[in-house]
């Protein structure tokens, strides 16, 4: 029986998977072509699934010389015979598997394996795939995986700098070389500068520069994730809703291809669980709790750059629109490890279980030292009736709280304390079996949706500044619209007002046919 993958690569007789059919004819053409590229993706973004498809849809009319830099030590980069030792020792290795050697080209690497490393230079190997692509039938494709392994080392650089030599020898002058070359990683070896001698202070462009640029995309959308789960329920017959699940998934995940397959995995691993809207939200929370080697990545980088860490937060809770400047270092970082992306023109976090989690570390950090987080825990099982939370509850405690921490309090605060001060309130409320996110469409400096799923329930509350009654009555439309987008009838509104005249109190109207709840302090 298959099942779902998360920890390396997935085989289609084994695993359910998506259809990479479009992706590996997008890079066939980039193949046929005669190009040489980067796949750069985040950890876990199915980089090394994809290459061991794109190795037997390329066989029929190429030889794939597939290599695997993890296989390499630190010691086979220590000199230049080093690594070109351990490089003809890897291509002999692969006769042992589907790739056939000529005879001539496997006599000339084991003359070479024989020689004292000492001795040996990058040119004989180059020289040796000069003759290979003489020689074979069909033209030669490399691809090298996890090229993260190498990239610190100047004998990896000096091996780019070859490709390039014989990528630009064979375009100027018909020289034989490899017909496409392709590395994968996480880190894009295109920013890697190059120095020709190890004692030299002159710095290279990049020896990758002539690389084209990689814009296949490898995120799963609602068709991917649906052609998936079709192949499941023809096993398992769950009877979920094939579309809905999967758009639900997308939604949280943004295709996040990892991610995607953990909900999966976790639903499928569960027999309790239900492949529908709650199921999800569930296995999401449990993501939410789990520490691996994506989050790991992840927050390593919030944790080491203060920079990042403060964008981060003036996105999430100022609900601020920073521009995307691919030359500043936190946001290129932050972009290479999967964390955030350019969204027209803005830094854009990649999905709502990176922002969830992003949360849930800023909020710990404000936790100890706050009133209403240490009120809202005490009084926490007041606010769950018969298993199900009680928004209205939450919203008439949070007031008579409110009041008593802040309401002698006079000075004007920024709107991201007021959605701080909330977010602790009903975070110990739904912690451990709910869950929240934010509409990322109405994070800004005016307003703010916060939807909360609670087994099976759904509450978005729109936090707000007053901004005057105008603004506010347009902002309502905009909110029952949305409202209709998630099929819900009710809505909540908290509005935080330094009017003098203000009245603290909950209110409840109805504004194109929704009940709305307002509670203004």
């Amino acid at each position: 029986m298959k099942t779902f993958q998360t920890a390396g690569a997935c085989a289609p007789d084994k695993n359910y998977m998506v259809d990479l059919s479009s992706r590996l004819l997008a890079i066939r053409a980039m193949v046929d072509q005669g190009l040489y590229f980067t796949i750069n993706r985040a950890r876990q973004y199915g980089k090394t699934t994809t290459l061991s498809a794109l190795r037997s849809y390329l066989a029929d009319a190429y030889d794939v010389i597939s290599l695997d830099f993890q296989r390499f030590t630190d010691a086979d980069f220590r000199t230049e015979g080093d690594f070109t030792y351990a490089f003809c020792d890897e291509l002999k290795r692969r006769t042992r598997g589907k790739l056939s050697i000529p005879a001539e080209v496997l006599d000339r690497l084991n003359t070479i394996l024989e020689r004292d490393t000492a001795t040996l230079r990058m040119r004989s190997l180059f020289d040796v795939i000069e003759d290979w692509c003489v020689i074979t039938g069909k033209k030669l494709v490399l691809i090298i995986d996890e090229v993260d392994s190498a990239t610190n080392n100047q004998v990896f650089l000096d091996f780019l700098a070859r490709l390039r030599d014989a990528y630009l020898n064979r375009n100027l002058e018909g020289k034989p070389a490899f017909q496409s070359v392709i590395l994968a990683g996480v880190t894009d070896v295109r920013r890697m500068k190059w120095k020709r001698r190890p004692d030299d202070d002159h710095i290279e462009n990049s020896p990758w520069n002539i690389a084209a640029d990689f814009n296949v995309d490898m995120s799963f959308h609602t068709d991917d994730i649906a052609g998936m789960l079709k192949a499941y329920e023809t096993d398992h017959h769950t009877g979920m809703n094939v579309n809905a699940v999967a758009q639900t998934i997308e939604d949280y995940t943004s295709g996040y291809p990892f991610l995607v397959s953990r909900i999966c995995q976790l639903l499928d691993g569960d027999r309790t669980a239900q492949w529908n809207r709650e199921g999800i939200g569930e296995m999401v929370r449990r993501i939410l709790m789990e520490k691996n080697t994506l989050f790991d990545s992840l927050m390593g980088r919030v944790h080491e750059n203060r920079k990042l860490c403060e964008m981060l937060w003036r996105i999430l809770f100022a609900g601020e629109k920073i521009s995307y400047n691919p030359d500043e270092f936190s946001t290129a970082d932050a972009e290479m490890v999967g964390l955030v992306r350019n969204n027209g023109g803005a830094v854009q976090i990649c999905n709502r279980i990176f922002e969830t989690r992003l949360y849930n570390y800023f909020l710990s950090q404000e936790e100890l030292n706050s009133p209403i987080y240490q009120a809202a825990t005490e009084d926490r099982q007041q606010f769950i009736r018969n298993g199900k939370l009680d928004m209205d509850r939450v919203f008439d405690r949070y007031m008579t709280i409110y009041s008593d921490l802040y309401g002698d309090q006079d000075e004007k605060f920024d709107e991201e304390q007021g959605r701080l001060r909330f977010l602790l309130f009903i975070r110990p409320i739904i912690y451990g079996t709910g869950n929240y996110s934010i509409e990322p469409e109405t994070r800004n400096r005016k307003r703010m949706d916060l939807v909360i799923d609670y087994k099976g329930d759904q509450f978005v509350i729109e936090l707000r500044i007053w901004h005057g009654s105008t603004y506010h009555k347009d902002d309502e439309e905009q909110f029952c619209g949305y409202l209709d987008r998630l099929h819900l009838n009710k809505g909540y509104l908290l509005t935080y007002s330094f009017n003098e005249t203000k009245k603290v109190e909950i209110s409840r109207r109805r504004v194109k046919g929704k009940k709305l709840i307002e509670l203004v302090v």
